[in-house]
C-alpha cells in the first residue's frame, strides 16, 4: 500500500508544482480583479484534468490490481498528459524577451497542445499493427547447418481488451507471410483474464513454421492462470518449455532452445541463475548444439552471457511504452537497463523486443509494437 501511494504521489507531483507555479506567477498583481479570475480558472482547469486520479487512486490503492487502471475510459490520453508534466516542468522559467506572464501563458497553451498531440500519437501507436524489424545476427560458432536460419520472435501479445481476436488473426497472418523457419514466443500471451484464452487459441492455431512454434511463460500469463495458459498454447500447437530445453534440427545441426519461466519472486534485472542453470542441465553440451535462451525478462542475460549462451531473446518491457528520442530516455529504465533493442557482450547477444500489446495504459509514445525476423549467420 505504501509503495503504491508513493508512485501515485510521484506521478501527481509535476502537475501540482506546475499549478502552484502558474498560480503564483501568471496573474498580474496590478490587476487584482483579473488576477482572481485567472487563479480560479487555473484551479478549475487543474482540478478537472486531475479528476481521473480519484478513479486511479481507488483502483491502485484498494482495487487489488495496478493493471486494471487501463480499463478506465480515456486513461491513455490522461496518462500522456501527466507524463508530459515531467517534460514541461523545466520550461516554466523566466524568459529573456517575453514578459514572464506572456511566456507562462504561451507555455500553458503549448503544454496543452503538446499533450493532445502526444496522446493522439500514443493511442494510435498502441493499436496499430506491429512493424517488422529485420536483423541479421552473426556468430563465429554457429554450426554450418544453421547458417541462414530465419527465426521469428513474438513477445508480449497481451491478448485482451486492447487486442482482440481480429487483430490477433492479422498478426498471425503477418507473421506467416514472413515465412520463418522457426517461431518463438517470450511470454505474456494473455492479459489477466482467462476470457481471452479461447480467442487466442483460435487465432494462433494458424501460426506455423517448419521447425515449430516454441513458447515460454510471462508474468501476465501467471496472473491469468499458469496452467490454463500453458494448456492454451499447447492446444494451439505450440511447444511449451519450462526451465528446460527443446531441440530442433536443421541440415544436420542441432539448435537447443532453452526456455525459462518468469520468476515467482522477481527483482529488478533478475538474472535468474537457478532457472538458467536448470535449462542448461537439460541441454546438450555446446559442442553438440547451438544454444538460444528464451526468457521473458531481459535480466536473465546477465546469467546467460557468462555461461556462454550466444543468443538471448526477451521482452517484458514494451520499450517502456514511453520514450523520449531526443534524450534517449525511456520509462522502462525504471525497471531494467535492457529496455529494447540489441545488446552485445563479447560473443553473447541479447535482443529485447518492444512487444506487441500494452500493459494497463493503451498508449505507446515513440515505442511502436514490433515483430522481429532474425537471420542467423556464421562468420
Amino acid at each position: 500500500m505504501a509503495t503504491r501511494l508513493i508512485y501515485l504521489l510521484l506521478f501527481l507531483a509535476p502537475q501540482v508544482l506546475i499549478y502552484l507555479y502558474l498560480r503564483e506567477r501568471l496573474p498580474d498583481p496590478n490587476q487584482p480583479d483579473r488576477a482572481r479570475v485567472v487563479r480560479r480558472a487555473l484551479a478549475v482547469i487543474f482540478i478537472t484534468l486531475n479528476i481521473p486520479w480519484l478513479l486511479v487512486g481507488a483502483r491502485v490503492l484498494f482495487g487489488g490490481s495496478v493493471w486494471s487502471v487501463g480499463r478506465i475510459p480515456f486513461t491513455g490520453p490522461w496518462i500522456a498528459w501527466q507524463l508530459l508534466g515531467w517534460i514541461v516542468q523545466p520550461l516554466t522559467t523566466d524568459h529573456a524577451v517575453l514578459s514572464r506572464r506572456r511566456f507562462l501563458a504561451r507555455a500553458t497553451y503549448i503544454y496543452a497542445g503538446a499533450g493532445a498531440a502526444l496522446s493522439a500519437h500514443g493511442i494510435w501507436s498502441a493499436y496499430r499493427l506491429p512493424t517488422i524489424t529485420r536483423r541479421t545476427l552473426s556468430f563465429p560458432d554457429l554450426p554450418p547447418g544453421l547458417d541462414g536460419l530465419r527465426l521469428l520472435h513474438l513477445s508480449d501479445l497481451h491478448a485482451g481488451m486492447h487486442l482482440g481476436e481480429d487483430q490477433m488473426q492479422e498478426i498471425v497472418a503477418r507473421a506467416n507471410a514472413l515465412q520463418p523457419e522457426l517461431i518463438v514466443q517470450t511470454g505474456d500471451m494473455i492479459d489477466i483474464s482467462r476470457d481471452y484464452i479461447p480467442p487466442y487459441v483460435r487465432a494462433f492455431r494458424d501460426l506455423s513454421a517448419p521447425l515449430g512454434v516454441v513458447t515460454v511463460l510471462g508474468n501476465h500469463d501467471r496472473y491469468t492462470g499458469e496452467r490454463e495458459v500453458i494448456r492454451a498454447c499447447r492446444d494451439a500447437g505450440q511447444v511449451f518449455v519450462q526451465n528446460g530445453c527443446h531441440l530442433v534440427e536443421r541440415n544436420g545441426a542441432a539448435l537447443a532452445l532453452l526456455g525459462i519461466d518468469d520468476p515467482h519472486n522477481w527483482k529488478v534485472d533478475d538474472p535468474q541463475p537457478a532457472d538458467v542453470d536448470a535449462a542448461l542441465r537439460a541441454a546438450p553440451p555446446p559442442s553438440q548444439a547451438f544454444r538460444v535462451l528464451l526468457a521473458h525478462r531481459p535480466g536473465a542475460w546477465d546469467t546467460a552471457a557468462p555461461r556462454g549462451i550466444p543468443l538471448t531473446l526477451a521482452g517484458h518491457i514494451h520499450g517502456g511504452q514511453f520514450y523520449l528520442p531526443l534524450i534517449g530516455w525511456s520509462a522502462g529504465r525504471l525497471i531494467t537497463k535492457y529496455v529494447m533493442g540489441h545488446f552485445q557482450r563479447g560473443n553473447s547477444q541479447l535482443y529485447v523486443s518492444r512487444g506487441i500489446g500494452v500493459v494497463g495504459v493503451p498508449i505507446r509514445v515513440f515505442t511502436p509494437p514490433e515483430i522481429e525476423l532474425f537471420e542467423l549467420r556464421r562468420i
